[in-house]
């Protein structure tokens, strides 16, 4: 029996965000009477009051009377007033992490995806195969996934598929049975000291897994392959080496920028199969969600079928739409050097004359700890413009802006075409007025620069 047995009336501070307002329709479902503040309505919010949920758009220690859990997210500010007044009266408090771990402590196939790049997509891949093999699990995905309505869906079964984010060292707090470890790199700077910081939390995250259980890994990384040789569970790996449990061969891309490729398992050719998303970076998301499933006995047909008809969740590659002289709008989530990198060297498999990249960088911190590598990762893209940086739940204490970023892009790479537009509404103009046909244009960041891709569309549905 998990911890949360013994609480009736659970008050969510951040409700409102896309971790904690899934455990919260969890909560819910089974029965929990919910209520919790988030300062703006939205659409997870209004689902929740939908489903039964009290929610408050402004922080008051008023507002946990009558609760007996106070349960925050990783966003939340020590001095929140509800919080502080929680602990005033003596009410438990516990993060969004924490009540996950206990409800995954429920099941008896609880399934972590963690990585610092690639959990959402290979969560999704995950959750759409148990779920179209009649596994009926729950699911919590960090985006949108059309096929479940949202980011959650809950399940009757033994199965449990969440995302596991380092952040904060929040996965510390999970109860996985199986475990994949997409990839180890440096994020979150904020919080981790360095590397070697960040390899010894996923060292105890790979060890919560018990000897019946199992850790699927990517044994390429070398910080990943590092931390295997001491788990005392099963361990199946996956990548593009024949060494590999499950090794992709022969890639090839059609005309569309999707790659097929063999899978070769106990030096026998398994499958074949034919992504509908592209990037070398989803072939390895793919081989993950395969080796996991495979695990789950989930027979091989009904993967691969399940895979070759994942056409990605919200803000990973998603094509916007199409302007008038033929200029495709994408959206990708990409706010990470390696990942910027990644989703361009997917877009010049896709037919283009140039691409545009539009890229808003995501936290002070982020961008002054990886300043250089974000000034390599633009590369593939023929033509930059940098918005400014997202502050997300930081202040500016670096003094640092996108101009120093474009002025190193310029420096290191003197032939590239680089700028920087700080309003999204020029942005908008400004490919509107030199974007021409068949050019691809990404709006790239974890901010809400997706809104520049929207504004686009709309000015070029009113020009004649």
């Amino acid at each position: 029996m998990s911890a949360l047995h013994q609480y009736r009336h659970i008050f969510c501070v951040g409700i409102g965000g896309i971790g904690l307002s899934a455990i919260a329709e969890i909560l819910l479902s089974r029965g929990y009477r919910v209520s919790g503040t988030d300062m703006k309505s939205s659409d997870l919010t209004r689902r929740l009051a939908d489903n039964g949920a009290t929610i408050y758009e402004e922080h008051k220690a008023e507002n946990i009377a009558g609760c007996d859990l106070v349960v925050y997210s990783a966003a939340v500010s020590p001095d929140n007033p509800e919080l502080a007044a929680a602990r005033e009266a003596g009410i438990p408090t516990a993060s969004r992490a924490e009540v996950l771990g206990w409800l995954m402590s429920e099941y008896q196939n609880s399934i972590a995806i963690s990585g610092t790049h690639g959990k959402t997509t290979t969560t999704s891949m995950i959750s759409l195969i148990l779920e179209e093999a009649k596994l009926d699990p729950t699911i919590l995905v960090g985006g949108n996934l059309s096929e479940i309505n949202g980011n959650v869906k809950v399940g009757h079964s033994p199965y449990f598929v969440t995302e596991a984010c380092e952040y904060m060292d929040s996965f510390l707090s999970l109860a996985p049975r199986i475990e994949i470890i997409l990839n180890i790199d440096s994020d979150h700077l904020d919080y981790f000291k360095d590397i070697d910081h960040i390899v010894s939390s996923f060292a105890r995250f790979a060890g919560l897994v018990p000897k019946d259980g199992c850790v699927v890994a990517y044994d390429a990384n070398p910080f990943v392959n590092s931390l295997l040789s001491d788990l005392d569970c099963r361990v199946v790996t996956f990548g593009f080496h024949e060494h590999c449990d499950y090794c992709a061969t022969d890639i090839k891309f059609n005309s569309l920028g999707m790659p097929s490729f063999d899978v070769i398992h106990d030096q026998q050719n398994l499958c074949t199969i034919q992504l509908s998303v592209p990037g070398e970076h989803n072939i390895a998301n793919a081989l993950a969600a395969l080796a996991c499933c495979s695990v789950l006995s989930v027979p091989i047909p009904q993967i691969v079928h399940t895979l070759e008809r994942y056409t990605g969740t919200q803000r990973r590659f998603d094509v916007i739409g199409i302007t008038k002289n033929n200029i495709k709008i994408v959206d990708d989530y990409a706010h990470h050097p390696t990942e910027i990198k990644a989703t361009l060297k997917a877009a010049q498999n896709v037919p283009h004359h140039d691409i545009w990249c539009l890229f808003q960088p995501h936290t002070y911190t982020r961008t002054l700890a990886l300043f250089d590598e974000f000034a390599e990762a633009f590369d593939e893209a023929d033509k930059i413009i940098i918005a400014e940086i997202y502050a997300a739940r930081e202040k500016n204490i670096y003094k640092i802006s996108s101009k120093e970023l474009v002025a190193e892009i310029k420096r290191t790479q003197p032939g590239k075409e680089v700028y920087y537009i700080g309003s999204f509404e020029e942005m908008a103009n400004f490919i509107l007025g030199n974007a021409e046909p068949d050019d691809l244009v990404i709006t790239m960041g974890a901010g809400d620069i997706y809104k520049v891709a929207e504004l686009i569309l709309e000015k070029d549905r009113l020009l004649p």
